[in-house]
């Protein structure tokens, strides 16, 4: 397994990114962007999971890269959250709900399995070699 040295390397944090990219497209459109609450929240959300994972792996050490992906997996539920209600809402369809919701499931998995790697793995960072 190759050694990832940057966290824009990272698959979950590439999706993450994407996912962010998306949202701030579905929440510019009308009506959605004169909701400026919801708007403004479901974007610093979206920016939160792909920024704890960076702030994490820059962290250069196991325990505290574990805490930051658990934040980044607490924020994939919030997002999960607000999505709902955007979709309750009228401002995102059935098929973009529903695809959004797979991708951000799909990282709040992929999040907890590299939660587990991380607890054990015998290397525990780089700031402890």
């Amino acid at each position: 397994m190759a050694r990832i040295e940057r966290f824009e390397d990272l698959e979950v944090w590439k999706l993450t990114f994407e996912i962010a990219n998306d949202v701030y497209d579905l929440s510019s459109r009308e009506p959605f962007s004169r909701d400026f609450a919801l708007r403004d929240q479901i974007r610093r959300c979206a920016i939160s999971v792909f920024s704890n994972i960076a702030e994490g792996f820059e962290r250069d050490g196991n325990k505290e890269f574990i805490n930051f992906l658990a934040i980044a997996k607490g924020s994939c539920g919030e997002l999960r959250a607000q999505m709902l209600f955007a979709h309750r809402r009228g401002y995102i369809t059935e098929e973009e709900i529903n695809g959004l919701l797979d991708r951000v499931k799909q990282v709040s998995n992929q999040v907890s399995g590299f939660q587990r790697y991380l607890r054990n793995n015998e290397f525990r960072g780089r700031k402890f070699v």
